[in-house]
């Protein structure tokens, strides 16, 4: 299958788009980084899928899902010169998977998902630099702590945020996926 390039097309005043900045290795996205965005998670999902066989980690992401709650989510890209590395969501609404009965009570939560890593450079610390701002960025919200989920497979992520330093706090089966339950109490 083709992979997406997740390369940003020319401003039209000439230049790339302008991103916001947050500080650091995370941007803030926008509204004209969605196609960037959703190529790069269906890339992802092209890639764990030829890795892994077909799975609930198979299905592609659509321009219109990357900002889809706006008001409870902040959409971050990781660039580097224009070519879009990695992304992520952080919302204050728990992701339908999630059962906070699980996680450490805390007053502000912040859910972490959607986080994708461009495969041509995943296991060279791209993903560990996005948490790494994740945790400033959770800081400064302010929120007592981050959440998540990973597949409980072979493809899932776990072993991943594990060496970042997140406790599991559980493991589920929703709808029939497998889900380990993660948090990192700040």
């Amino acid at each position: 299958m083709p992979r997406a390039t997740h390369r940003r097309e020319p401003h039209p005043a000439g230049g790339a788009h302008p991103r916001p900045a947050v500080g650091g290795w995370l941007r803030l996205a926008g509204p004209s980084d969605a196609a960037d965005i959703a190529g790069l998670r269906t890339s992802v999902a092209q890639d764990l899928t030829a890795k892994f066989g077909h799975g609930p980690w198979s299905a592609g992401a659509s321009e219109r899902s990357v900002f889809a709650n706006p008001g409870r989510s902040r959409t971050f890209g990781a660039w580097q010169s224009d070519r879009l590395m990695a992304s992520l969501t952080l919302a204050t609404k728990k992701p339908w998977a999630i059962d906070v009965a699980y996680f450490t009570p805390c007053e502000t939560p912040l859910y972490l998902h959607s986080m994708a890593v461009d495969p041509t450079v995943q296991r060279t610390g791209v993903g560990r630099r996005c948490l790494e701002e994740v945790v400033r960025i959770c800081r400064d919200w302010p929120a007592g702590a981050i959440r998540l989920d990973a597949y409980d497979a072979e493809a899932g992520a776990g072993g991943f945020y594990r060496r970042c330093g997140y406790t599991e706090v559980g493991r589920v089966v929703y709808r029939r996926t497998p889900l380990v339950y993660y948090e990192l109490v700040l």
